[in-house]
């Protein structure tokens, strides 16, 4: 671009010094041929005018060439303003290059940077993986709060004393000691941890897998999300539109098709679309699909003999129901 700089700066003085040039030569000539005419005239005296064509090739003698002298100026600077402007123009061009060019440059430049960031992301993914596997087989030795305090997520099955079985000499079974699954815990569980630095939603997934009857949930959901998200969908990205929590209260009572159909809140229709077809062409996917909707049915009607409205409409919130909702949809769960 500094070659074309210099040639922008200099160009315009040179083009007005020779209209100038070109302006006053053709004024000189002018003057020159009337001196000429007028000097005939005086030194012819005899020559004497008469009858009308004569007078008129007097005056195209005197004016036409004058007429053709300043028509050549008149183009000349017609084809010097032309150039002038092709001239700006193709500076104009060279500008706009060269600003595709730097930003060319630019966007490669900045392309390490977003490579670096995705490979963070997925480091922070392989930690979180990590983290799930092991945080597994832990016990919650900071959970002092006893069990009478807590409100259990899940029904607590009613014992009668006809069918109980009697106690083995080893003690009571390990399940029996723990104290039962907190709603609160049981809903952030569904959700999932947000970041490898949500400790809190590490300790309330680890205890769901911990208790028998979220596990089966909580690893279904985690089989169907990963699928999903194999096509590109994500639970964060889908927006559902809310229902009333008696409407999820009707689902656990058994009521299924257009009654509920406020609970198939997902309306993004690449995500319909997808998901449909893999359900059609993937059996892994209809499969793992199939056993999730059926374990959050079955854990659903449990949780919901303990859960008030607000706690119904936080488990709507997460990415668990969303799952629902869009794998709901796509099997015709609420049609």
């Amino acid at each position: 671009m500094s070659e074309l700089k210099a040639p922008k700066a200099a160009t315009p003085p040179a083009d007005s010094s020779k209209m100038a040039l070109s302006e006053v030569v053709a004024f000189c000539l002018a003057v020159v041929w009337v001196i000429a005419i007028v000097a005939q005239l005086i030194l012819s005296p005899g020559a004497v005018l008469t009858g009308p064509l004569s007078i008129l090739m007097l005056l195209l003698m005197v004016f036409l060439p004058l007429a053709l002298l300043w028509g050549v100026v008149s183009t000349g600077r017609t084809i010097r303003a032309l150039r002038d402007e092709a001239q700006r123009l193709q500076i104009a061009v060279d500008a706009m290059r060269h600003a595709y060019v730097v930003g060319q440059q630019g966007g490669a430049t900045g392309q390490p940077s977003v490579e670096k960031k995705l490979d963070e992301i997925a480091a922070a993914q392989r930690k979180t993986e990590t983290a799930l596997a092991m945080f597994t087989t832990r016990r919650d030795s900071s959970l002092t709060v006893p069990s009478a305090d807590r409100k259990a997520a899940l029904s607590l099955p009613v014992k009668s004393t006809s069918d109980e079985q009697p106690l083995l000499a080893l003690g009571t079974p390990a399940e029996e000691m723990r104290a039962p699954l907190s709603v609160g815990d049981f809903v952030r569980a569904l959700h999932f941890p947000e970041s490898p630095e949500d400790k809190a939603g590490f300790r309330a997934l680890r205890l769901a897998l911990e208790d028998r009857k979220s596990s089966r949930l909580i690893r279904a959901a985690q089989d169907v999300l990963t699928l999903l998200s194999q096509e590109g969908i994500y639970m964060d990205d889908l927006k559902p539109e809310r229902c009333r929590p008696e409407v999820w209260r009707r689902f656990a009572s058994g009521e299924r098709g257009r009654e509920i159909a406020s609970l198939g809140g997902i309306r993004d229709r690449s995500s319909l679309a997808l998901s449909a077809s893999r359900m059609r062409e993937d059996p892994v996917f209809r499969d793992a699909a199939h056993h999730f909707l059926r374990s959050f049915d079955k854990t659903f009607v449990e949780f919901e003999k303990n859960a008030t409205d607000a706690e119904l409409a936080d488990l709507a919130e997460t990415r668990t129901a969303r799952a629902f909702m869009l794998l709901g949809r796509v099997t015709g769960t609420f049609d």
